[in-house]
């Protein structure tokens, strides 16, 4: 409903390798953890946004978007619904290409906030999901 599988698969494969986690933390518990996991293992590289800045799965963490000193190509949403408006708008702010935002993560003005801005979006779909049905 909120993105067709081109835009899917334009984002997968082709909006760009740097994907900045919001809401990924050492936590292995969390879901953020097991998708950045998959995304690393896909050749994407994750940079983990979260209050404390830890470093994950290899990565130096940073604490919000706007303190990341390089390119972000995709912007993966982990927060709640509530927050994920203002992460988006971020998105915008630091010349993102796409955003994501997580299963149950839905924002109807953000998603058309971002795409009138011009970036791709898919909200309520999982990559870690949608990766295997690439091919």
């Amino acid at each position: 409903m909120y993105a067709d599988t081109q835009t899917v698969r334009r984002i997968l494969t082709g909006s760009g390798d740097t994907w900045a986690v919001v809401g990924l933390s050492t936590n292995r518990a969390r879901a953020a953890y097991g998708v950045a996991g998959v995304l690393q293992r896909f050749g994407k590289r994750v940079v983990p946004v979260h209050p404390k800045a830890e470093s994950v799965h290899g990565e130096q963490g940073y604490a919000s978007l706007a303190d990341i000193p390089f390119p972000v190509d995709v912007v993966d949403v982990f927060v709640n619904s509530a927050l994920a408006g203002p992460v988006a708008d971020e998105a915008v702010r630091i010349g993102a290409k796409a955003v994501w935002f997580q299963l149950g993560v839905i924002d109807e003005g953000a998603y058309e906030r971002t795409r009138a801005a011009g970036l791709e979006m898919v909200m309520d779909r999982c990559p870690a999901i949608e990766i295997p049905k690439l091919g």
